[in-house]
């Protein structure tokens, strides 16, 4: 059985995606497309306010005040009143976009308006319920409690369809693939994602779904295992040692069976202890699209001890 929590944020995950590919149409010259633009009312306001709202309301948020989690002040008063504004809010919204599914582009930019109102107030409420008080309620609840929201948020779903999750989420699909939203990569240029990679304290390779090399991390910089740009391209099979290519072909045909998670190993290495993982990369929809090699010098890591929970400061470099 899933917890409470973890039904509820992959709600919020779920629906912030769609927030984010509807606002990603919307500032297109031409705007949504008006299938994509009903979808989204029909997510809105079928799941997001008379499905996802009232589990809170009708399941978590009476439980959790009698564990004592005032309802007047504090976390729980301040979700029920972004509840109050979302349905005010929302029928504005319903009456923009409907204009603008009728014909009328002039009101484009009222529309665009009032989603950036809509959508800031979802994530910014979804921020506070599952940093603020989700793990507020975990800690006064029982797991009977748990079981109890569980069942909750099972009836609004079962009033609402058999399949009300399952059918909802199919829709919010069908948004965020016209939204062209494939990961939370989207916000981030190129190079500054290669500057994150770069960044990482471990090194990392990538070979595609027909066992050749397309990416490397670190590149200019030291690295444990040296590659250079004649890597890319190249059967990874060639990367590796001939006494080892028939381990890295087990490893390759695992992940691509779906019988393996994770392949690892250490090794001792002129003085260090390295860590290296292998994880089969999939897509959203479960295919199968190569492996990430993660190498790491763990020998700081074993040589920690005790605590350090103050940042001691850096001395300064003598010249």
């Amino acid at each position: 059985m899933s917890h409470w929590s973890q039904l509820l944020m992959t709600d919020h995950e779920t629906t912030e995606k769609v927030l984010e590919a509807v606002a990603r149409m919307l500032e297109a010259p031409d705007g949504p497309a008006p299938s994509i633009l009903r979808d989204a009312l029909e997510y809105f306001q079928g799941y997001v306010e008379a499905c996802h709202n009232k589990k809170e309301e009708q399941h978590l948020f009476p439980l959790i005040e009698q564990r004592g989690i005032p309802r007047n002040g504090g976390p729980l008063a301040v979700m029920l009143a972004e509840h109050d504004r979302s349905a005010v809010l929302l029928p504005k919204l319903v009456s923009a976009c409907e204009a603008y599914l009728g014909g009328d582009r002039q009101v484009l930019p009222e529309l665009r308006t009032l989603f950036g109102e809509y959508a800031a107030l979802l994530k910014d409420h979804y921020w506070k319920e599952n940093d603020v008080l989700y793990p507020m309620a975990r800690r006064v609840m029982s797991e009977a409690d748990a079981e109890a929201v569980v069942a909750g948020i099972e009836a609004v779903e079962a009033a609402l369809g058999a399949d009300t999750r399952s059918r909802y989420y199919a829709i919010a699909d069908r948004i965020i693939e016209a939204g062209e939203l494939k990961d939370l990569s989207f916000g981030v240029e190129r190079d500054v994602l290669a500057a994150i990679l770069n960044t990482l304290p471990v090194e990392l390779s990538f070979v595609d779904k027909d066992d050749r090399v397309r990416y490397f991390s670190h590149e200019g910089s030291e690295k444990i295992f040296a590659r250079t740009r004649g890597a890319i391209g190249t059967p990874v099979q060639n990367c590796h040692p001939q006494k080892s290519v028939h381990l890295v072909n087990r490893i390759l045909a695992d992940f691509k069976a779906g019988r393996r998670k994770v392949a690892e190993f250490w090794i001792d290495m002129g003085g260090r202890k390295v860590h290296i993982r292998y994880f089969p990369v999939h897509s959203p929809k479960g295919e199968y699209l190569g492996t990430l090699e993660v190498v790491q010098d763990i020998t700081p890591i074993q040589a920690l001890q005790g605590q350090r929970r103050l940042l001691e400061e850096e001395t300064p470099a003598q010249g």
